[in-house]
């Protein structure tokens, strides 16, 4: 990797983890600047600003981190009601890249920036499509294979679970405490149960 692209790499991994923390639109240029160590020039070398920066957090940070641990568990097990629950108890319980006390990065990109900015609602509409797209044919195919009812809505099924895991990480930033998680995966893992 050339020095020019390691920096790069260097802003956003290190601007991702400041926002993750602090919000979107309280985190400064000059937070990112003084957490990275590089100079405004350097900077503004990479970003013609901010919100160039924080659309290459989504589309080069997140977009390849949820392949990678949302969409692919999914893609991998033959039966997509146990793999979305595995998947749902891994992110909520085991996974260390995702902070209880900070919610989900997208949900909070979400949330502070889609009613402000079309160009953050796009790309995090197409991040959300990309979630929703490969959970639905998991099921789907999983209504193929026998192992979920003909008469199981794949596309409702993926909203009502998308809406409860974003949901439940707002209230574990409440508590700042993974416990509130277990009702929820109990839960999860009846109505699950419900489309065999």
């Amino acid at each position: 990797m050339k020095k020019a692209e390691a920096t790069r790499q260097n802003i956003l991994q290190k601007a991702f983890e400041l926002i993750y923390v602090k919000g979107y639109q309280t985190t400064s240029i000059d937070d990112i600047i003084a957490t990275t160590k590089v100079t405004k020039g350097a900077f503004y070398y990479h970003f013609k600003n901010k919100d160039e920066m924080g659309l290459a957090i989504i589309n080069e940070i997140l977009k390849p981190t949820l392949a990678r641990s949302f969409t692919e568990p999914l893609q991998q097990e033959p039966n997509p009601l146990d793999a979305i629950y595995s998947l749902m108890h891994h992110l909520l319980m085991k996974n260390e890249f995702l902070k209880v006390e900070y919610g989900c990065p997208a949900a909070n990109f979400t949330q502070e920036m889609t009613p402000w900015n079309v160009d953050f609602r796009q790309a995090l509409d197409e991040l959300t499509d990309q979630w929703m797209k490969v959970m639905t044919a998991a099921i789907e195919k999983g209504k193929k294979d026998g192992v979920v009812r003909k008469d199981v809505k794949a596309k409702q099924v993926v909203l009502f679970i998308m809406s409860g895991y974003w949901g439940i990480r707002n209230f574990g930033k409440l508590e700042n405490s993974r416990s509130v998680y277990l009702p929820y995966l109990k839960e999860l893992k009846n109505y699950l149960k419900g489309l065999q």
